[in-house]
């Protein structure tokens, strides 16, 4: 049996499942579900920084309303970020295998003419 390409793991899997799974924790469990460790662990060490950043910005004082705003919609748009780079992989990964598939179905005919 054929080991199963990178492009080919990645178009298995549901496109809209891991844009769903980006947005709703917000932490990259969509990039769990295409099996892309990388950008996992760049989202999260994202959302890591950003906490730590608001924690020594914070202090030992009760963060205002706005402060609070302010990490919700940080942790917003990496989500956002995260749901549409997952979608434009899923896209390109489709695209590479199903010209794979393509060219395996195919096969190039010899003949005397052409």
């Amino acid at each position: 049996m054929d080991k199963l390409s990178k492009e080919q793991i990645l178009a298995s899997s549901s496109g809209w499942v891991a844009s769903l799974l980006n947005f709703l924790p917000g932490v990259g469990a969509g990039y769990l579900y295409q099996r892309r460790w990388v950008p996992y662990f760049i989202t999260a060490g994202t959302v890591t920084t950003w906490f730590v950043i608001g924690v020594i910005l914070q202090g030992d004082k009760e963060p205002s309303q706005t402060e609070q705003l302010i990490g919700i919609a940080g942790l917003f748009i990496i989500s956002i970020i995260t749901v549409v780079e997952a979608k434009i992989a899923f896209k390109q990964a489709t695209k590479i295998a199903n010209s794979q598939r393509e060219e395996i179905k195919s096969p190039i005919k010899k003949s005397w003419f052409k």
